[in-house]
């Protein structure tokens, strides 16, 4: 059972007491842009010292915050390798506009999360980081997100980087009462509700199994406020056993495996009954038109983001073949030659967060840089495809 009361040194309505069987649970909703919820936290952990402190990080985004230096080993050309660029950029667009945020209230993103573990250390109170590895999160939300709602959602986070707009001060005090994350999704829950459930909605259930599991009777746990109802209506319940389910990325279904083969078999078979039917020369045409189709529209995209040359001639051979093939599109080697002769500078990941709020900083951050790569020669090899394609049907059924 639950219980809702309040410790007898009357902390704020921010502060809420979960009881279930024998553990006691201090449970604390933060702003992750609020001075006040880092005095808040600090206040409670000194006044509790309980036996353990969850706070709502995973081993990436707690690196992330202690270690000012982990740019330094983040392996680009293994990020590259394992397709999670656009994972990478996603997670970075949704730091900036929490950053945004905060440079307007004073505060940096996670810094009441960042005094909770200040405060164990200090205190040799243990640290349990209660969230699931944000790498899997983005993944789960963007392959449950459809194509066209995946751009939605990168116009919407795009947007709210070049937005700047101050925000008045009654936005500002409501800010601080909420976790900007949730803030962010609820806005855009009706226009993706398959997003807000993979980002807030199974990470109550995670964080709610993961604080329970904790060792120790009588916990002080720091999440965003809007994970706080949440986690106290699934308290008294036992979801451990859905725990694997939300732990892993779903495999891309039967359906969409044929759909990304079909097209490749259809422009192959397409160019051979045309070779068979009207010769080899009028086939050599129209692979080569292929070849152009989506050459050039990959390389133009190169290009338009600055590239390096080797990755417009790589970007230009590439996307013929990738376009061929579902296993890895042409954005991805394009991504992968540039970083190999334009890797960015340590620097450039420390300013990141300020670059993606201009216009020119895109261009000028070789990391920024290396997302508009991806992005322009992919989406060029992508007009390629169904240019070349329609052609190519055009002139078998012509």
């Amino acid at each position: 059972m639950t219980n809702n009361s309040f410790p007898s040194s009357d902390y704020p309505a921010d502060v809420h007491v979960i009881t279930h069987q024998e553990k006691t649970v201090i449970l604390i909703g933060t702003a992750h842009i609020s001075q006040e919820s880092v005095d808040l936290v600090e206040t409670v952990i000194k006044q509790e010292n309980p036996d353990c402190v969850c706070i709502e990080l995973d081993e990436k985004r707690f690196e992330a915050l202690t270690q000012k230096k982990k740019w330094q080993d983040l392996d680009l050309k293994q990020l590259i390798k394992n397709k999670q660029l656009a994972t990478l950029m996603i997670n970075l667009l949704m730091a900036s506009y929490q950053k945004k945020l905060g440079n307007q209230l004073g505060v940096q993103p996670g810094a009441e999360l960042l005094c909770a573990a200040n405060m164990a250390k200090s205190n040799n109170i243990p640290i349990v980081l209660c969230d699931r590895d944000v790498r899997i999160t983005l993944r789960r939300a963007w392959k449950s997100t459809s194509f066209l709602k995946k751009g939605y959602l990168l116009a919407t986070l795009f947007a709210s980087l070049f937005d700047s707009t101050e925000l008045s001060e009654e936005k500002l005090s409501e800010l601080k009462q909420k976790d900007v994350l949730s803030e962010l999704m609820s806005e855009m829950g009706n226009s993706l509700p398959d997003v807000k459930k993979v980002i807030i909605d199974e990470r109550d259930l995670y964080l709610s199994e993961k604080i329970k599991a904790a060792n120790g009777k009588r916990l002080v746990a720091v999440v965003g406020a809007g994970h706080v109802e949440g986690i106290k209506a699934l308290f008294p319940e036992d979801h451990s056993a859905e725990i694997d389910n939300i732990s892993t990325i779903p495999p891309i279904s039967a359906t969409w495996k044929v759909a990304g083969w079909s097209i490749p078999i259809l422009i192959i078979g397409s160019l051979l009954t045309i070779g068979i039917q009207k010769g080899a020369a009028v086939m050599g045409s129209n692979l080569l038109y292929w070849i152009l189709a989506n050459g050039i529209p990959s390389a133009l995209g190169g290009l338009l983001a600055y590239a390096h040359p080797l990755t417009i001639a790589a970007a230009f051979a590439a996307a013929p073949i990738t376009s061929l093939t579902p296993v890895i599109g042409a954005g991805y080697v394009a991504a992968f030659i540039q970083v190999m002769n334009c890797p960015p500078v340590v620097k450039e990941f420390e300013t990141v967060g300020d670059d993606m709020g201009t216009v020119r900083g895109w261009w000028q951050n070789k990391l920024l840089r290396l997302f508009l790569v991806f992005l322009f020669t992919g989406l060029g090899s992508s007009i390629g495809t169904y240019v070349g394609g329609y052609e190519i049907i055009k002139n078998l059924i012509g």
